[in-house]
């Protein structure tokens, strides 16, 4: 999942959000100088990461698209289910989801010193482009795909992943549709068991 569902996931502690918006870009073993609410976000990102790879709505769907956007299906479907997460946010949050991504970003804003070097550059993408609410708009996933597409040292196809995408939107969309409750219930579960219900 991407960023505005690992937010989502995380519920309401801002340590633990924090950990699970910082996830990506923490390896290894963890820090045990963190606080234990960000030791646990991190440790419940990687929970949602390894379940959704796992869960079979995503096996299939990401069985959908041939190569060479095959390799790349992991990140296409991150990307589009935080745009499916958005477009339908009321089903899933009560906030509105201005006000949820604003809250986002001023917590990665009071955080600053404790984002991660390589975080750092993504945390000032969000605040010009109005992220993740501009999630909810097509255009800016087109435009996620092409920013993602020059980040990767490889030559690859996320540029042009746009038009495969729409080609397969209601069957994604299905997808999504079973899986998300899933991951909801699951990251209840992992809260929970790391004591952040």
């Amino acid at each position: 999942m991407n960023l505005l569902a690992h937010a989502l996931l995380a519920g309401a502690d801002d340590d633990v959000r924090f950990g699970s918006l910082i996830g990506d870009f923490v390896r290894g073993a963890l820090d045990p100088a963190l606080d234990a609410g960000v030791r646990a976000g991190i440790a419940l990102h990687r929970s949602v990461d390894a379940y959704t790879d796992a869960h079979p709505r995503v096996v299939e769907a990401r069985a959908r698209f041939a190569p060479p956007f095959r390799r790349y299906a992991g990140i296409l479907l991150d990307v589009w289910f935080d745009h499916l997460l958005a477009r339908d946010w009321s089903r899933w949050a009560p906030m509105p989801l201005a006000t949820y991504s604003c809250d986002v970003r001023a917590l990665l804003e009071r955080r600053a010193d404790d984002v991660p070097p390589r975080m750092r550059r993504f945390v000032e993408y969000l605040g010009r482009n109005d992220l993740p609410e501009r999630y909810r708009e097509r255009a800016m996933i087109a435009d996620a795909f092409r920013g993602l597409s020059q980040r990767l040292s490889r030559e690859n196809p996320l540029a042009r992943a746009m038009p495969v995408i729409e080609a397969h939107a209601d069957v994604l969309e299905g997808d999504f549709a079973e899986f998300f409750p899933d991951l909801l219930a699951h990251a209840g579960r992992e809260r929970a068991r790391l004591g952040f219900p």
